[in-house]
């Protein structure tokens, strides 16, 4: 979609390569529209679009379902992850070189995913996530097999303070020798969150070190709330 290529092209890039660098995760504000969101949200109740739903307390992960996309993704959908996934790339790879990783990530997802494909890995891993009251995501790694792009993105398809309250996006960080931080987010309606996957690289006294992360969404306090989460690597299963 040229809307969605021409978006992300005039995003401040070197912005947001130094917010993941410094901190692991950078906000985009208002990605994408109200119309845009509303749309998304729609896909959530057509059972032809999906290859799996997860119910989340099933297998302890929290409090609420989920669904992965099967292919071909919706066009929006497509279009954001092929378009930001370049940009993202280039970031990437800075922190393969700091971390002394020997690893490299092609410019085009379509070569990662040729990678992806000849590790048994097939399945999108793009999903939509609905809460309700009470539902909460525990800390976790979208990691699916043994090739996975180090960033994901996820894209806030309500509004907080109005659709919902509660549900903030939790980052923790572990800290060498000390507890592990935590980090509190808020993204509105359209704003898109990227995120690092597992690590980053952070600046020690003895060169760069690789910091593990995890991800999870606090508990939703009323209301209803929706994400599109964007992964660039595909799943063995």
């Amino acid at each position: 979609m040229e809307g969605i290529k021409q978006k992300t092209a005039t995003l401040e890039w070197s912005c947001i390569a130094e917010s993941l660098n410094d901190k692991g995760y950078a906000i985009i504000p208002q990605f994408l529209d109200n119309y845009q969101c509303d749309s998304l949200s729609a896909l959530y109740d057509n059972p032809l679009l999906y290859r799996k739903t997860v119910v989340m307390e099933r297998h302890r992960f929290g409090l609420g379902e989920y669904k992965y996309f099967n292919y071909p993704l919706p066009e929006t959908i497509a279009s954001i992850r092929e378009n930001i996934y370049p940009y993202l790339s280039a970031i990437a790879n800075t922190w393969m070189k700091a971390l002394n990783i020997n690893n490299s990530f092609p410019s085009r997802i379509e070569a990662l995913h040729k990678q992806c494909t000849d590790n048994n890995q097939t399945k999108p891993t793009v999903l939509i996530l609905k809460y309700g009251e009470g539902g909460f995501n525990t800390l976790h790694q979208d990691i699916y097999g043994d090739v996975y792009f180090p960033m994901q993105a996820v894209i806030v398809l309500s509004e907080y303070g109005k659709d919902y309250t509660g549900g903030e996006f939790v980052l923790t960080e572990q800290v060498p020798r000390a507890q592990s931080k935590a980090i509190v987010l808020t993204p509105q309606k359209g704003d898109m969150l990227i995120f690092t996957t597992n690590f980053r690289p952070v600046k020690g006294s003895n060169g760069y070190y690789r910091a593990s992360m995890k991800h999870g969404i606090s508990q939703i306090h009323k209301g209803e709330r929706m994400a599109m989460g964007i992964v660039f690597h595909d799943a063995v299963t």
